[in-house]
């Protein structure tokens, strides 16, 4: 979908012409394998993208910052699919489950020293401004990471705190990317908010759209088990909203999938779609997804260009949501 996209190419090239060092194995080759895994590079794109936007041409100083973005996101999938336990990420072993928990941990600690590295080599009158930008989104992923466990031990979850979580963890990357492509193209705070503020709309959208693929998405395309939030519990948009709809007679069931041992895994998966169903959360996380993006693009419409630069951010917004995987 976006390996394609001629900015896509250009990180790819990238990426594919830097160089690891050899020893130790067990630290590089699990980098140099996540990164093989490619994954839609949205978060360096947007970097490009939101330099773009401001009129900047030169984009192969902006290919470090957006190089330094993806290298920051795959460190922080390395981690969370230790967290979470996944099997599969982009449709192939996860990292700590090709090698270890120990090894995944470090070679994920050193992605993020590599993500500092490739941020060093932006112009530098930028720098300290990237540097403020990027260790701030990269803590409050961190933050987000931290309140989806959490979640996990509480007995309620309110939607808006579920909303704040999926800012955190996955949103303020989306923005922070935009912005800082905003600040290599030199322009000033407040057109950096309103492409701050585009792209964290957008990735609250997104992650919306991702919790839905998750349960309702076709395996052949979406890259990781499906159903697997349901397996494992995990909080979603869809189980807080069926939570706070359900009736009493629906609640012994629902009680029943979270908490037994004893049901096969694909009888779990479709008794809580049907649950699903029965109280319309798939209407009801459309419904908030698309006002995340009305959001976004409201943001999008007060930036002080000329519509014509504006056409890339929509097109990559429209693509995004209704995407497949």
């Amino acid at each position: 979908m976006f390996e394609q996209h001629p900015y896509g190419k250009l990180i790819a090239g990238y990426i594919q012409n830097a160089e690891f060092p050899k020893q130790p194995a067990d630290l590089y080759d699990p980098i140099a394998y996540i990164l093989s895994l490619a994954g839609k590079r949205i978060r360096p794109m947007l970097v490009l993208m939101g330099a773009k936007l401001f009129g900047k041409d030169n984009l192969e100083e902006v290919l470090p910052a957006s190089i330094a973005i993806e290298y920051f996101h795959n460190f922080s999938l390395i981690h969370d699919d230790i967290m979470d336990r996944a099997p599969l990420r982009r449709g192939k072993a996860t990292v700590h489950q090709k090698w270890n928990d120990n090894v995944a941990i470090l070679s994920g600690d050193a992605l993020l020293v590599k993500a500092y590295q490739e941020l060093g080599k932006s112009p530098a009158d930028r720098i300290p401004s990237l540097l403020q930008v990027f260790s701030k989104i990269a803590l409050e992923v961190c933050e987000g990471q931290q309140l989806d466990m959490d979640f996990e031990k509480m007995a309620d979850v309110s939607e808006d705190d579920y909303l704040n979580m999926i800012r955190l963890k996955t949103s303020v990357l989306l923005g922070g990317a935009l912005q800082m492509g905003a600040i290599l193209a030199h322009v000033d705070e407040q057109q950096q908010q309103l492409i701050y503020d585009f792209g964290v709309n957008l990735g609250i959208a997104f992650q919306l759209q991702d919790d839905y693929l998750d349960v309702y998405g076709d395996p052949k395309t979406f890259g990781k088990q499906v159903g697997g939030d349901i397996l494992c519990n995990k909080k979603t948009y869809l189980r807080i909203k069926t939570e706070h709809l359900i009736d009493s007679s629906a609640k012994v069931e629902f009680e029943e999938l979270i908490n037994s041992q004893d049901i096969k895994d694909t009888e779990k998966v479709s008794r809580m779609k049907n649950l699903y169903a029965q109280f319309n959360v798939d209407r009801h996380a459309e419904e908030i997804k698309l006002r995340f993006m009305e959001l976004a693009y409201n943001k999008l419409e007060e930036i002080a260009v000329p519509e014509s630069q504006k056409v890339e951010l929509k097109n990559l917004a429209d693509t995004l949501m209704h995407r497949t995987r």
